[in-house]
C-alpha cells in the first residue's frame, strides 16, 4: 500500500522561513515580523540601520530561506540605469540588436545603499517596483511573479549619498528601522556566528510556489467597512491633522497619499492571516501602522528641530483617531 506525503499548510511554512530567518538574525524578530509581512503583502521594503547592524543579512536569510534567486546590486554615484534593468547589446553574429537582462529580473532583488546612486539610477526601479515590468527602448519585459526589492540605507552618512525622492519612497511598502541589539542578542550573535563558520549552508524552508499560494488565501481575507473606514480615518489623520489634534498639525508637513491606506490593508490582510483568522480587526492595522506610514509621513521644521520622531507623530494619530 502506497502512502502520501501531506503537504504542510502554508501557515507552517511560513513559520518554518521565520524561525530560518531568526536563527540567522540574533535579536531582531519585530524586523523579522515585518520582513514576512511585506513578503505576503506583495510588498517592497526599506530597511534603514547604522553599519554593522545586519541589514544586508536580513535580506540574504530571507532568500535563502525561500527556494528563489537573489541579486544584489551595490549602489554607486558612477551607476548608470541601464546597470539595473539591462540593455540592448548588438550581436555580431545575427546582426541584430539583442535585450539582456539586468540584476533587477530576479525574484529578490537587493538594492544595497540605495541612496549612494543619484536620483534617474533610484529612478530606473520605480517601474519595476510599480508594474513588475521593466521598459528598454519601447519593450517591455514582464519580471517574475514573485519579485520583491529590498533596499537599505544607512541613516547618519549624508556624504555623497542622495535622498530618495517622496515618489520613490511610496513605492515601498514598509520602512523597516533596525537598531543595536541587546546584550544578551550580541552574545548570541557572537556564538551564532563561530558555530556557523563549521555548519553547513542552510537548505530552503518553502518554496515560491507556497509562498504564492499563501498570497491567494490572503486575498480572500474579509475586511469589514468598519475597519476600512478606520484605515482612511488613519492616514486622512496624516493629511488634515489639525481635525483631529492640534499638535498634530504643527508637525506633520505633508500627509500620507493613498498608497498608504492601500498599504495598511494589504499588510493588515497578511496580519490576520498569520494570526490565523479570515477577517481584519483594527489590532491588525495598529500592528503594521508604524511601518507602513513612518516613511510617508513628511515632518515639519518644527516637530525636526524638537526631534520628534515619525513613530511618535504616528502614535499620536492612532491616540486621537477613534478606534472601531
Amino acid at each position: 500500500m502506497e502512502t502520501t506525503t501531506m503537504t504542510p499548510p502554508p501557515q507552517d511554512l511560513i513559520k518554518a522561513l521565520k524561525d530560518s530567518i531568526n536563527q540567522s538574525i540574533i535579536g531582531q524578530q519585530a524586523v523579522v515580523d515585518q520582513l514576512i509581512i511585506a513578503l505576503l503583502a506583495e510588498g517592497h521594503v526599506l530597511i534603514q540601520g547604522l553599519p554593522g547592524l545586519a541589514k544586508t543579512r536580513a535580506v540574504s536569510a530571507m532568500a535563502s530561506s525561500v527556494d528563489a534567486q537573489l541579486r544584489r546590486i551595490q549602489f554607486t554615484p558612477d551607476m548608470l540605469p541601464s546597470d539595473i534593468t539591462g540593455s540592448e547589446m548588438f550581436n555580431s553574429e545575427s546582426q541584430q540588436l539583442s535585450f539582456t537582462r539586468g540584476p533587477v529580473f530576479s525574484n529578490f532583488v537587493l538594492a544595497d545603499e540605495i541612496n549612494r546612486a543619484p536620483a534617474k539610477v533610484q529612478s530606473a526601479l520605480l517601474e519595476a517596483m510599480a508594474e513588475a515590468q521593466v521598459s528598454v527602448a519601447g519593450q517591455s519585459y514582464p519580471l517574475p511573479d514573485l519579485f520583491m526589492v529590498l533596499a537599505t540605507q544607512n541613516p547618519v552618512e549624508q556624504e555623497g549619498t542622495y535622498p530618495l525622492p517622496e515618489a520613490q519612497m511610496d513605492r515601498f511598502l514598509m520602512q523597516l528601522l533596525i537598531d543595536y541589539p541587546s546584550i544578551e542578542s550580541e552574545i548570541l550573535m557572537l556564538q551564532m556566528l563561530r558555530a556557523e563558520s563549521r555548519a553547513e549552508a542552510g537548505q530552503p524552508v518553502i518554496s515560491m510556489a507556497d509562498i504564492l499560494q499563501a498570497r491567494r488565501q490572503i486575498e480572500a481575507i474579509h475586511v469589514s467597512a468598519a475597519v476600512d473606514q478606520y484605515i482612511v480615518a488613519l492616514v486622512d489623520a496624516s493629511r488634515k491633522p489639525q481635525k483631529y489634534h492640534q499638535q498634530l498639525s504643527k508637525w506633520i508637513d505633508q500627509g500620507a497619499s493613498p498608497r498608504a491606506s492601500i498599504a495598511l490593508d494589504k499588510a493588515a490582510r497578511a496580519t490576520a492571516w498569520l494570526a490565523g483568522r479570515d477577517f481584519v480587526n483594527t489590532d491588525d492595522v495598529r500592528r503594521v501602522i508604524h511601518p507602513v506610514l513612518r516613511h510617508r509621513i513628511s515632518r515639519s521644521y518644527t516637530a525636526i528641530g524638537n526631534n520628534i520622531s515619525s513613530d511618535h507623530i504616528i502614535d499620536t494619530i492612532v491616540d486621537h483617531v477613534a478606534w472601531v
